[in-house]
């Protein structure tokens, strides 16, 4: 359990990998997490946003946890950026649309995954994993290349 005064990045993957133990259900989040990222990426790229606002970076919070996993959630932003301008582009759909299928059905994934694992997802007790899980998937990768953070 963390410290909820001021928790620790491993503080907070520890405690979210708690429920995520079943290889299936780790399975379904490499799969879900992405596409939920990629989804609200979407969904944000297809709302009009006026000028003086555009300046601002909202998918840069990981910066206030671990400026190395920052730096990794930003390569994979621009990764999906591409693959969202791609999908705008040659989609029979609407982006928005695309996004929001994408969206519910990666979620429906999610709760099948934890069904498998008998465990609540962990934003059910604090908001905040949903923020973690995509740092959960990072940290893994970044324990394969041994980068530390």
């Amino acid at each position: 359990m963390y410290s909820a005064a001021r928790p620790t990045v491993q503080n907070l993957l520890d405690e979210y990998g708690e429920s995520h133990q079943n290889p299936t259900n780790k399975l379904v989040h490499w799969v879900c997490v992405p596409l939920i990222m990629f989804s609200i990426l979407g969904l944000l790229w297809s709302v009009p946003v006026p000028g003086p606002v555009r300046a601002l970076s909202p998918w840069l919070n990981w910066a206030t946890l671990v400026m190395v996993l920052a730096v990794g959630m930003v390569l994979v932003w621009a990764l999906m950026a591409v693959l969202l301008r791609l999908v705008a582009a040659q989609a029979a759909l609407p982006l928005w649309a695309v996004c929001l299928i994408i969206f519910v059905l990666a979620w429906i994934g999610q709760f099948w995954g934890h069904k498998v694992e008998g465990k609540k997802p962990s934003f059910l007790k604090d908001l905040q994993f949903l923020l973690i899980g995509p740092l959960w998937l990072l940290h893994f990768i970044y324990r394969q290349l041994g980068w530390r953070y």
